[in-house]
């Protein structure tokens, strides 16, 4: 991996836009409220939801940003084939393409959000978007 997540050839694009994405700020500090602006410029640091929600805005599956509490009701139950996000009142991750894109993998490997290891999903609304 080596830091940065590489999207299945299997992938659709949309994923691969979203992995891309995430890419781009897998090592932007955590910074409570950052990635929450409408604009689609690089943020000097993204929060949970903020970094979900860039990752998730490249691929078209959300418009805006949205705090992690939005998320406990996003698009479809359950875990999706693709992308799959994990929220509560409080925090929020994804998995995509069986990666987890967590700003808690951050100090465990060195300020990357990506991680092969996924953290339990107790305590959180599963939720992903249709058919990816």
């Amino acid at each position: 991996m080596n830091g940065k997540a590489i999207a299945p050839d299997s992938a659709p694009a949309r994923v691969k836009a979203v992995i891309a994405a995430a890419n781009r700020i897998r090592l932007k500090p955590y910074v409570y409220g950052g990635g929450h602006g409408i604009s689609r410029k690089l943020d000097r640091g993204y929060d949970c939801s903020g970094s979900v929600s860039f990752a998730l805005r490249a691929g078209k599956f959300v418009k805006t940003p949205m705090p992690s509490g939005s998320y406990m009701r996003w698009k479809q139950p359950g875990a999706g084939k693709w992308i799959t996000t994990y929220a509560n009142g409080g925090h929020m991750y994804m998995i995509v393409a069986g990666l987890s894109f967590d700003t808690s993998n951050m100090s465990s490997t060195g300020g990357n959000r990506w991680s092969t290891s996924i953290r339990s999903s107790r305590g959180f609304s599963e939720r992903h978007p249709g058919a990816y």
